[in-house]
This record gives C-alpha cells, structure tokens and sequence, in this order.
C-alpha cells in the first residue's frame, strides 16, 4: 500500500511540475535567456593594451608605460627583478623574474654555466 501512495505521489508531482511548466511558458512567464558574449583573454587583452597610452615602451606584463624595456616592473610584488648582462655583446642586458632572495645570484650561475657548455670546442692538432 506505502509502495503504491509513494509512485502516485511521485507521479502526481511531476504531472503538476509539467503543468506549471506549461502555463508559465504558454503566459509568457518563461525566463529569457541572455546570451552572453565573453571575449577571450586575448581579445580582452589586446583591448587593454589598445586603451594604454604610451609613446615610449609598454612593458607587456604589466601595461606599465616606461622609457626601456629594462625598467619593467615584474608583474608580482613577490617577485625580485635581476639584471643579468647579455652575453652577445649588445648592449641591454636581459631582465628576469624571479621569486626568492637568492635567486638571482642562481639564475646568473645557471647562466655562466650555460655559456661554458654552449662555447664551440676548438680543436686540438
């Protein structure tokens, strides 16, 4: 008997779900739906960087308008800012980002031993 009032309760209820379902879409209660268009991160982006004013160099991780490309602020205050000389002789040297208090001083002993190991060998007679 509890299995047989427990399916027609269930059946009740969607039949009058369904109904209610009905009349609202029939009365023009339904719900618009708005579409909504999201641009993408490259759209929105380059949208930003449209928007900036800078006649001299626009750093492109922070949209910070500076004279150089090496006075860019790094984009996250935890990060420090290390100068390391470049190695092909010209004349800016190249920044990195990098986090943690030692790190530039790795960064250029990675560098130094990349350098040694990317040198041609000259040969020997």
């Amino acid at each position: 008997m509890s299995r047989t009032l427990a399916l027609v309760l269930f059946l009740m209820f969607n039949l009058v779900s369904a109904n209610f379902d009905f009349f609202g879409n029939m009365f023009g209660n339904q719900q618009q739906h708005q579409q909504q268009h999201h641009r993408s991160g490259a759209a929105q982006w380059a949208s930003q960087v449209d928007s900036v004013q800078c006649s001299q160099y626009l750093c492109p991780a922070t949209l910070d308008c500076v004279s150089t490309p090496a006075e860019c602020p790094c984009p996250d205050v935890q990060d420090i800012k290390c100068t390391i000389p470049n190695a092909g002789g010209d004349d800016e040297p190249m920044i990195m980002c990098v986090r943690g208090s030692n790190e530039c001083t790795e960064v250029e002993r990675l560098m130094r031993k990349g350098m040694k190991t990317s040198k041609p060998k000259s040969k020997s007679k």
